[in-house]
């Protein structure tokens, strides 16, 4: 057997595992999908979650707030800036008023 025909075998060969392993997620996902919680099973599993949620104290959230609102203000008035900028010079080039 020539390189060529090994070759050919290997790559066949890898392209049957790669189906074979698509097969087996598919069907995992498949079982998974089946597999459904109820309604109170459900709210209790987020309850759960949510108490592992590192909530900030009053200090944190007022810091936070207040650096969004500097970000959003600045941001605006930069897009604002540029706007007008923009605007002037092409109705200065085509010659509307």
């Amino acid at each position: 057997m020539n390189r060529q025909a090994k070759r050919a075998m290997q790559k066949q060969q890898r392209a049957q595992d790669r189906a074979a392993v698509a097969r087996r997620q598919r069907q995992t996902v498949e079982a998974r999908r089946k597999e459904r919680t109820g309604f109170r099973q459900f709210l209790k599993e987020v309850r759960q979650e949510l108490k592992k949620v590192n909530w900030p104290d009053r200090k944190q959230l007022l810091t936070y707030t207040m650096v969004v609102l500097v970000t959003v203000v600045v941001l605006t008035s930069f897009v604002f800036g540029l706007d007008f900028i923009i605007g002037k010079g092409i109705f200065a080039v085509f010659g509307v008023s």
